[in-house]
């Protein structure tokens, strides 16, 4: 679970279908445990997270082991500073690499923010499968660099392109995720935050921390006879 630590910070790896914390827009989920209680009931000590993850979305998680530290490290996501890099498996041929550019509603559901991605598709796949309306099913596997940090960010910005991710239930393609849950036994989302690069504001040392992929994307690639990055 832990992937990096010192005394400033500790970063984990969150599993799909786990909050961060709790919060007013997860109510349903409220007596589900959190990667902050988990944490604490682990270590004995309190954490404080520096960015979000979506609770459908595996990777990482970077926490503050002060409260204090947190607007530091906050600070380098606001000024761009963190290159954040995420897998996603998607519906379709999506095109061979691009930006999209397309604001998304934050927070407030009332307010648009401006939102950037940029994609690159590695490879992809053709089933004989048939998924309605087509006979077969088309798949591709693209490397992910958000830009921005809204909320739904990438989510919103596959489904605009017409290249949903698979298992997403709210802005991907029922027919696919159907599919993938009757033929491959898996519902989970196939979104994950690989790595984070940026300088350590404390140390002020170059950090790559990378995250190992969850269980389901190794079934799928194995499968489909990919090689995960």
């Amino acid at each position: 679970m832990i992937l990096y630590e010192d005394d400033f910070v500790i970063t984990v790896s969150k599993p799909n279908n786990m909050l961060v914390h709790h919060s007013l827009m997860a109510r349903n989920q409220s007596d589900e445990q959190t990667l902050l209680e988990l944490l604490q009931e682990k270590f004995d000590a309190s954490y404080y997270p520096i960015h979000r993850l979506d609770r459908k979305t595996s990777g990482i998680v970077l926490c503050a082991k002060k409260k204090e530290y947190v607007s530091t490290f906050q600070a380098l996501f606001v000024e761009n500073q963190i290159e954040k890099v995420y897998y996603g498996l998607v519906r379709g041929f999506s095109p061979e690499n691009g930006a999209i550019d397309s604001p998304v509603k934050g927070r407030d559901a009332n307010v648009h923010k401006e939102a950037l991605t940029h994609f690159e598709t590695l490879v992809n796949i053709e089933l004989p499968i048939p998924v309605q309306p087509f006979e077969t099913s088309r798949y591709s596997l693209v490397k992910l660099l958000p830009k921005t940090g809204r909320m739904h960010q990438l989510r919103i910005h596959l489904n605009k392109i017409s290249h949903p991710l698979i298992g997403d239930p709210k802005y991907g393609d029922r027919f696919h995720n159907r599919m993938f849950q009757e033929e491959f036994d898996i519902s989970n989302l196939f979104l994950h935050a690989a790595s984070l690069s940026f300088t350590h504001p404390f140390l002020n040392t170059p950090m790559v921390i990378q995250c190992p992929f969850p269980r389901h994307w190794y079934t799928i690639t194995e499968k489909f006879q990919w090689k995960l990055p």
